[in-house]
């Protein structure tokens, strides 16, 4: 008789094999639930910072150049033709140096004709002035004349010897000759008056001379004079080169006393006001100063600013030398900063990586600041003193948010 044989086996097969499923789930399980490796970091291409405790400066960074304060620019007066260019930019030049020579025919045509008007002018009023006073001798006899009949009338009728008719024909005619006098004195008077509005030939005359004076100082300004004594700073001509009235000649500045000129953001001028202290940088040595204008206008996202020189400068102080000026805007007696981190603004809030107390792991966190200058920023909210955090741009672990420090 065969016996059957036991099948326990098979169950315990089954349930080895189901262990391990149950095992491989909760290994991946277990592996999706961890997060991801940190990224490792090199601490020596990180740029850290540590939080600091007490007194700020808030301060604005400038660029710019040294100009002079005395300059002068020289203009052309009248269209005219560059004929001759005697000096060059870097030139020593005296009041009177002649820096180039000009020409203009038209010019010259029209200085012939005011000296002739100028003449004719004279003449006018010459004879018209010749004229009046002869008139006016003329009334004064007449004058004089029926003066002396009317007294001599008064006197014969007194005696009984001259009509009283005679007398009054006498008197009509002295008043008359008056009236006519004061006519002809008083048309005088407009000849040699001051004022335009009572003296129409004077006005006339005066006119023509003044013409004439602006003619001949057109026809000097050909000459090209420096007007100042300094240094020749730009002569931007050619020879032929025809020029339209108000076109730039030349730029004369006397090298010294120099002012900086800063071009600031025009997010960071707003603050800036009029006295505020400046260093600027020569490159060369630091030189104090104070703001001393601010231009209205923005252009090209800035604002011009211009600073005193106060003290003796560095040498190689020079105009046009490119130079740097930080502009001190406040100071806060107690107050966190840290190093202002890359693309930082004033009053933003911003991620960043604090390290562990140990320094091996950066952690992201939100951090509130306040005010920013040149290289720090106030802290408001996030960190505390003593806190160690990362300022270079962390925009390539922007979806981490711990490091590892190495």
């Amino acid at each position: 008789m065969d016996i059957p044989l036991s099948q326990p086996k098979r169950h315990w097969k089954y349930a080895w094999m189901g262990g391990v499923a149950l095992g491989v789930l909760a290994l991946l399980f277990g592996l999706g639930r961890l997060k991801p490796a940190a990224p490792e970091v090199d601490r020596q291409s990180l740029l850290l910072d540590k939080v600091q405790e007490g007194a700020m400066v808030f301060q604005v960074r400038g660029t710019g150049i040294l100009v002079p304060v005395d300059v002068r620019m020289i203009t052309a007066q009248v269209p005219c033709k560059v004929e001759r260019i005697l000096l060059y930019p870097g030139t020593e030049v005296r009041e009177d140096s002649i820096i180039a020579e000009l020409s203009s025919p038209e010019l010259q045509q029209g200085a012939q004709d005011a000296f002739w008007n100028l003449k004719r002018a004279e003449s006018d009023y010459s004879v018209g002035a010749l004229n009046q006073k002869g008139t006016v001798a003329s009334a004064r006899a007449a004058f004089k004349e029926a003066e002396a009949t009317l007294k001599a009338f008064q006197r014969l009728f007194k005696e009984g010897l001259q009509s009283e008719s005679d007398v009054l024909r006498a008197n009509a005619r002295y008043e008359d000759c008056a009236a006519r006098l004061a006519t002809e004195e008083a048309r005088m008077a407009l000849f040699e008056g001051k004022g335009a509005e009572l003296a129409p030939a004077r006005a006339a005359l005066e006119q023509a001379r003044a013409q004439y004076a602006l003619k001949q100082a057109q026809s000097a300004s050909l000459h090209v004079r420096a007007g100042m004594a300094g240094m020749l700073q730009q002569v931007p001509l050619q020879v032929g080169q025809q020029l339209a009235p108000g076109a730039n000649l030349a730029k004369v500045a006397k090298p010294m006393p120099l002012k900086a000129e800063l071009k600031v953001s025009e997010t960071q001028a707003k603050d800036i006001q009029m006295g505020q202290s400046v260093a600027v940088d020569t490159r060369n040595g630091i030189v104090q100063g104070r703001v001393i204008r601010m231009d209205p206008s923005v252009q090209n996202g800035t604002v011009t600013v211009d600073a005193s020189l106060e003290g003796a400068l560095p040498k190689g102080a020079r105009p046009d030398l490119s130079v740097e000026g930080i502009i001190e805007l406040d100071r806060a007696e107690h107050t966190l900063r840290v190093g202002r981190p890359v693309q930082a603004q004033s009053f933003a809030t911003i991620s960043l990586f604090k390290l562990t107390p140990d320094g091996r792991e950066a952690n992201r966190i939100k951090v509130k600041l306040g005010r920013a200058s040149v290289s720090t920023i106030e802290v408001l909210e996030g960190l505390r003193p003593g806190d160690q955090v990362i300022l270079s741009d962390t925009s390539a672990w922007d979806g981490v948010d711990r490091l590892r420090v190495k």
